[in-house]
């Protein structure tokens, strides 16, 4: 696993719950560090034991866990960067869920070994989305639930969404876009900088 993958669900559990239930997280996990190093590769098998360990912290289930660290991903001021490189998928919600498909090459252009899972959006009806999570890593679906619920909120969109399990080997996530400017999304600028 692509150590930038654990080093954002160390910075989750550091922003959101603090350093000393990181500890504890690395304590109960078995490893025998307490920083991930952002450009290594771990063995998948740890970032498995570190989730487990998180959820019985919190104790609240995995999915719930990692929809979380979706909705971390895109609303924590301090990934700001990752928001802009999301948002660069269009200025609606309606397109960037049509980006989804190039998000992976998007993002290997900002770290090159990094390999995110393949997605495929599918569209069953007008405003009614199931999008196929091709992935290695099972309950990534779930983090691309809190990510999609944290994206609509910025966009201003109500959306209704639910990982439906898997299916032929990838897990399917179902979108049902109720309104498309529902609320005033949050600012964004494509020629802006960010500090």
């Amino acid at each position: 696993m692509h150590g930038l993958i654990n080093r954002a669900i160390e910075r989750f559990v550091r922003d959101t719950y603090g350093r000393e239930v990181w500890g504890a997280v690395t304590r109960d996990a078995d490893l025998d560090f307490t920083r991930f190093e952002a450009m290594l590769d771990y063995d998948a098998a740890i970032t498995d034991r570190v989730l487990a360990a998180l959820a019985h912290r919190l104790d609240r289930p995995l999915p719930d866990v990692l929809e979380d660290v979706g909705t971390y991903l895109v609303s924590h001021p301090k990934l700001e960067s990752l928001r802009r490189l999301l948002r660069f998928g269009g200025p609606t919600f309606t397109e960037f869920l049509h980006s989804l498909d190039d998000l992976p090459a998007r993002a290997a252009l900002a770290v090159s070994d990094l390999k995110l899972p393949e997605l495929e959006l599918r569209e069953h009806a007008e405003n009614f989305y199931a999008i196929d999570c091709h992935s290695g890593a099972p309950g990534f679906g779930y983090v691309i639930v809190g990510l999609l619920r944290a994206l609509a909120d910025d966009y201003g969109a109500l959306v209704l969404l639910e990982h439906k399990g898997m299916r032929n080997g990838c897990e399917i996530v179902e979108v049902r876009l109720m309104a498309a400017e529902h609320a005033r999304g949050r600012k964004f600028d494509l020629g802006a900088r960010t500090a």
